[in-house]
């Protein structure tokens, strides 16, 4: 009996030990915290993606062109100087299936500088002579809507169905055209300076900036800190998609470079889009100087800070204003 008891013991302190040394290997038991992926849907999308940019020209002449439609679908719009004291828009769009974008207008030489930097497929609806002697010449994939071939991916819509303000078209329409044409949908050029989510930067305040292209035209942007987003206005009017979404920029850019008349007869312009320079980068509520770079017509523009670094923008639009360097923005 005695041998008994001595063994039920035994067997109840060996059994004890081992749970205690289970529950101190569970205490001591690292648990790796969860990864939470924060990077944003924007970046997912546009620098995650190989899908080829659609790059199309969307009319600014005047109030006639207002508002635009497609442009809250972009993730890059480069504003530029044309004749007439006026700018143009270039959209870059990626990954949307934008239902209607315009009005669509005519090529300018110096966009094509943009377009061969971001490798885009290019819309447009007529040309200047020197922008149809450089598509030539520069074997850009183009889709043009004077030309009969391509002319089926555009409607009218507006009062007058000739009217240079009254041509749309949309992504489907034009992925569609691109096929047809044999263009490449995909590219090799990753988007590589935007950030995976939104970064802070240190820099001086930013809130309310003004960019006079000319003495009847200027943008205001007035920074929306909830939203992180700066909101556009050109002249007295806000700056609202045809769908009324307002037009907005998480990152500005203010390019600075020169842009002077060809002397053509006609107030066209030269933008010296290739060169070096200086500019202003914005985002946050905040801006810092920069200095820009582009070595060819092909070669990327490459911005860079103080540092030496290169500028990486914010997930969102970022918008490019190309203006002349004694034009006297205004930031604050």
């Amino acid at each position: 009996m005695k041998k008994v008891l001595a063994l039920i013991l035994s067997l109840t302190f060996l059994f004890t030990a081992c749970a205690k040394k289970d529950d101190i290997a569970k205490e001591d038991e690292i648990i790796p915290p969860e990864v939470v992926d924060t990077t944003s849907e924007f970046y997912k999308v546009v620098a995650d993606s190989n899908e080829r940019p659609i790059a199309v020209m969307i009319d600014n002449d005047n109030s006639s062109a207002w508002p635009q439609a497609g442009l809250d679908k972009a993730y890059k719009v480069y504003e530029v100087m044309v004749e007439g004291g006026s700018t143009r828009f270039m959209a870059l769009f990626k990954n949307t299936d934008c239902e209607k974008i315009g009005p669509v207008r005519s090529s300018r030489h110096y966009f094509l500088d943009y377009v061969l930097e971001n490798d885009a497929t290019y819309v447009h609806f007529g040309w200047s002579p020197k922008a149809a002697n450089d598509i030539s010449s520069l074997g850009i994939n183009k889709i043009n809507g004077i030309l009969g071939t391509d002319e089926s991916i555009f409607w009218r819509e507006r009062k007058y169905a000739g009217d240079w303000h009254s041509a749309y078209t949309n992504i489907a329409n034009i992925k569609e055209m691109a096929s047809k044409k044999g263009y490449r949908n995909t590219t090799e050029d990753k988007i590589e300076n935007i950030n995976r989510e939104f970064c802070e930067i240190e820099g001086e305040s930013a809130l309310n900036i003004t960019v006079p292209y000319s003495y009847h035209y200027k943008v205001y942007y007035t920074y929306d800190a909830e939203n992180k987003v700066y909101k556009r206005k050109m002249n007295s009017t806000e700056h609202k998609d045809a769908n009324g979404v307002y037009a907005t920029a998480t990152n500005i850019i203010i390019q600075y470079t020169r842009n002077y008349s060809l002397g053509d007869g006609s107030d066209r312009q030269e933008v010296d889009t290739v060169g070096s320079g200086e500019g202003i980068f914005i985002t946050g509520g905040k801006c810092v100087p920069v200095t820009w770079q582009k070595t060819s017509r092909n070669a990327k523009t490459v911005f860079k800070t103080a540092d030496g670094n290169e500028v990486m923008t914010n997930p969102g639009t970022t918008w490019i204003n190309v203006i002349h360097p004694n034009t006297p923005c205004v930031i604050e």
